[in-house]
């Protein structure tokens, strides 16, 4: 598991190749696999693939340059009435967003984590680009594909970041 966590990366560079319908399955599966405050599971997901789509998304979100080129993209975001305590649909959708992006790795496929919320403006312009009920909050969005590039594993393990019982 540790070599697939170090596998992943931000990959923003995408040759022009669809995702298939199964490997965008078994994503969705990973993310409705994560841990959620009291299993509420709040989260709900808009695949997008439509090409037009995809090229609006920088419209509204001004870090999501890599969109257009990206085979899919997946909004992931949460559903309100199922918070019982603010906060936690946040944390519950970001668990989701990592379980993602470990699946796309094991797809031998690229993603990319875009935040949405707490950006008013980036939560406004997904809530229009994809016509979401008032009670459906963007969280993210995941950029996926095929990659044109690689990137180096990092060791990031930092023993000082560590603290043993107290700080």
């Amino acid at each position: 598991m540790i070599d697939e966590i170090g596998r992943r990366r931000s990959i923003r560079q995408y040759a022009a190749e669809p995702v298939s319908e199964r490997a965008l399955e078994e994503i969705l599966r990973a993310a409705m696999q994560a841990p959620s405050a009291r299993n509420r599971q709040p989260w709900e997901f808009v695949v997008v693939t439509d090409r037009e789509t995809l090229a609006r998304v920088p419209d509204h979100h001004p870090r999501s340059s890599m969109v257009p080129g990206a085979g899919a993209a997946i909004l992931v975001c949460g559903d309100l009435t199922l918070q019982e305590e603010p906060g936690y649909l946040a944390q519950d959708c970001a668990a989701a967003v990592q379980n993602m992006l470990l699946q796309a790795v094991a797809e031998n496929l690229g993603a990319v984590w875009l935040g949405v919320y707490p950006n008013p403006e980036r939560i406004d312009g997904m809530r229009r680009l994809f016509n979401l009920p008032a009670h459906i909050l963007p969280v993210a969005m995941v950029s996926i594909g095929v990659p044109a590039e690689e990137k180096e594993i990092e060791e990031r393990f930092v023993p000082s970041k560590v603290h043993r019982d107290t700080w």
